[in-house]
């Protein structure tokens, strides 16, 4: 017999993945590249479906700088520890799926801000948030932090393109310094989210070995849309659900 974990959110999507919308940014940024800021997280793996327009994923990791073209039926996803950052071609649109649901909400991502800014948590902190709302005061701070981000990235990608990792290897290491208190939280949200929906098909195959199918009369639908249009997001204007497992933003 196949029960529910208590702890579980009932009813993720399937993986216990997130979701959302996203229309990439149009700002144009320092270097002449439309788009959205650039960053990395920590334990997440992410995928951009396209579904309309045209643009790019830039990526930088160990294994070098890549543009990765996008276009609608394209798939592109980026491992943790992979600066990623969106491009904008003529109206790009994806839907992103992101892995453990509830991580990437409750701080998996971390900005390529400058070292003097990574290196002081209350700074990074004050560089990462945004003011409430959807209007100018937002797009305004949306724009001026992806703007600190393409600075640091910058750095990063001129230097990996030039032999050098050491900059991308200490930004990744600043990163990781930077969430390190966060853990006990991100570990409790995977207990009882990615974890627990893993643990449920084990028991589900344990009852079908046993030829115990009684966890079936539980099947049932669920429908769900987006609870925030709009929004801004880190590589663009980002419509949101409100889902099991996904903690506030």
């Amino acid at each position: 017999m196949v029960s529910e974990s208590g702890s579980a959110p009932p009813h993720p999507l399937p993986g216990a993945v997130g979701l959302s919308h996203l229309s990439a940014y149009d700002w144009e940024a320092a270097d002449g590249v439309c788009g959205g800021s650039p960053h990395l997280h920590l334990v997440c793996t992410e995928a951009y479906v396209v579904t309309g327009g045209r643009g790019a994923v830039q990526t930088l990791s160990p294994d070098g700088y890549r543009d990765t073209p996008l276009e609608p039926g394209s798939v592109a996803w980026f491992t943790p520890g992979t600066v990623h950052r969106m491009v904008q071609g003529g109206g790009l649109r994806v839907t992103v799926l992101m892995q453990n649901s509830g991580l990437p909400e409750a701080g998996d991502a971390v900005f390529t801000f400058p070292p003097e800014v990574l290196a002081d948590p209350r700074r990074y902190a004050a560089a990462a948030a945004l003011p409430p709302g959807t209007g100018p005061r937002v797009a305004a701070a949306a724009r001026r932090r992806r703007d600190l981000a393409v600075e640091g990235y910058v750095g990063l990608r001129r230097a990996l393109v030039a032999g050098d990792p050491e900059p991308f290897l200490a930004f990744q290491r600043a990163a990781a310094a930077l969430v390190r208190e966060k853990v006990p939280v991100w570990r409790e949200l995977w207990r009882a989210g990615a974890l627990a929906t893993a643990e449920r098909t084990g028991a589900q195959l344990d009852a079908l070995a046993a030829g115990e199918p009684s966890y079936l009369v539980g099947a049932t639908a669920h429908e769900a849309v987006p609870t925030r249009r709009d929004g801004f997001g880190m590589c663009g204007r980002r419509d949101e659900y409100t889902l099991p497992g996904a903690t506030a933003v």
